[in-house]
């Protein structure tokens, strides 16, 4: 027979309850690290800080903050080292390391649309103005530039017989500053520094958008096979940006106070942002792609690539399974 030693047992039971408590609330505390990168920080990757900042990715019991890597090769390469296990950048780029056999997959959208409006200089104000002028893009082959020509070519501007293209190195802000100089006649500035050269006095010539209604902009993407061997920890991170669009899109004031504190922006440009954004579905609610215009990112990088044939389907490229199964457990679809 088993002797027990001489305890006090009631206060053995109590030792022995707390310990179990300590280790369970440890065990709830300890979240799992989840890298993910953004190729910028501007208004609209704001959904990626508003799951990070505000507690959504936490509550899928990820620790995920967004790293900022500045610009889209430098995420893509980030994602196929595994050093992040999601990237939100440009879907061309996860399109083209894909063709060439290291295999991304979208799997949701972050900017589901254009966001940029062709600014012109003070004695620029319609299409017709800009016939022999120069203008500034950020690159010539981005799909920002690919809309822009098909925006012109609408209005009778062929690319390169009516007007040059100058590449202005440092993206849109460099862009104004050449623009104010009047180094270039007009550029393309995303929302919301198209109202602060609004507001220099600078003309609203059209919007991208109107050309081009359907667009990915940006989306993300993960590593096929790390993404179907984590499946469950995807659909958390997806159930996390599901939460944050959703917030955006229903707390109007404050979602604008976090874009004036997050993003750095003036309230009139965060307020005008949120509206061009959520009015136009910029954000998807749920955080889905815009199917649809992945048909035109297609396009541009079949273009880009000087692929033949026909342009594949942008199926091919995606797998929203992860974002199925994260609406269906948050109760939606």
């Amino acid at each position: 027979m088993f002797k027990f030693a001489n305890v006090n047992l009631p206060r053995a039971g109590v030792l022995l309850a707390c310990l179990l408590l300590s280790s369970a609330t440890a065990a709830a505390q300890e979240k799992i690290k989840f890298s993910v990168g953004a190729s910028s920080k501007t208004l609209g990757y704001a959904p990626l800080w508003v799951a990070w900042k505000h507690g959504f990715f936490e509550q899928q019991g990820l620790d995920a903050p967004v790293i900022l890597l500045r610009g889209t090769p430098g995420s893509v390469q980030a994602l196929v080292a595994g050093s992040i296990y999601v990237s939100a950048a440009s879907p061309e780029a996860f399109i083209e390391v894909s063709e060439r056999g290291l295999d991304t997959v979208l799997i949701g959208g972050v900017i589901n649309g254009l966001s940029h409006f062709i600014m012109g200089g003070k004695n620029y104000r319609r299409f017709e103005d800009l016939r022999g002028a120069t203008l500034g893009v950020s690159s010539l082959t981005s799909g920002t530039v690919t809309a822009l020509k098909a925006a012109l070519k609408a209005r009778g501007l062929e690319y390169p017989r009516d007007y040059k293209l100058l590449v202005v190195a440092g993206g849109s802000s460099a862009n104004l500053a050449a623009l104010s100089t009047g180094q270039i006649a007009a550029t393309t500035l995303a929302v919301p520094l198209n109202f602060v050269a609004e507001e220099g006095g600078f003309n609203v010539i059209g919007r991208l958008i109107d050309a081009i209604p359907d667009f990915q902009l940006t989306a993300l993407a993960a590593r096929r096979a790390w993404a179907e061997k984590n499946r469950p920890l995807l659909v958390r991170f997806m159930k996390g940006m599901a939460v944050a669009m959703r917030w955006l899109y229903k707390n109007k004031e404050p979602a604008v106070e976090f874009l004036i504190n997050e993003m750095k922006l003036k309230p009139v440009h965060a307020r005008k942002g949120w509206e061009y954004y959520t009015e136009n579905r910029i954000w998807h609610p749920d955080g889905d792609l815009n199917h649809e215009g992945l048909k035109f990112n297609v396009q541009i990088y079949a273009e880009q690539s000087h692929a033949r044939g026909p342009l594949p389907d942008p199926a091919k490229y995606v797998n929203t399974s992860y974002l199925k199964e994260a609406l269906k457990e948050l109760g939606s679809r």
